[in-house]
């Protein structure tokens, strides 16, 4: 919240080494490897607790408006929060990351992962997120930009 941005700390900084993996940044000069990032909510929730349906849904129309003015050609979704807020579904995020699916409103199409926080407390799920992340830059046609301790595509960084 006092730097004002999305994504900041471990989490971001793993943030920016996945996208940097498949040739994407949110520095990038470049549009084509750009990527523009928003929340759900304009800042973190007291105690950083997960946003209620409540919360959400007042910033609902928000976000929307954010997705149409950028017109991306592509959303990711990391985590529950926004996958829940976006596209109303119910299940949870490990049950619904990794398949295209369009975005209720627009139709862009989209794709959910986890987000980098829970991959900091779990590890072991970097290997999914990382496939998700190659799904995005399939989807791109992005040439991969891998990490230099990852030989091979099958490698998530961080």
């Amino acid at each position: 919240d006092r730097r004002g941005k999305p994504f900041v700390g471990r989490a971001g900084h793993l943030l920016d080494a996945m996208l940097a993996a498949v040739g994407l940044s949110r520095t990038a000069e470049d549009p084509a490897n750009g990527v523009y990032i928003a929340n759900i909510l304009p800042w973190r929730p007291p105690g950083n607790r997960t946003p209620t349906e409540e919360e959400a849904a007042v910033f609902l129309p928000f976000i929307e408006r954010h997705i149409t003015l950028a017109a991306p050609e592509r959303l990711l979704l990391l985590g529950n929060t926004p996958l829940r807020a976006l596209t109303g579904q119910t299940t949870g995020i490990t049950r619904a990351r990794g398949a295209w699916r369009p975005h209720p409103p627009t139709g862009v199409p989209l794709i959910a992962s986890f987000h980098p926080a829970y991959l900091l407390r779990t590890p072991a799920k970097k290997r999914e997120a990382w496939a998700d992340f190659l799904e995005i830059a399939d989807a791109l046609a992005l040439p991969l930009n891998p990490p230099p301790h990852s030989a091979t595509r099958g490698s998530p960084p961080g």
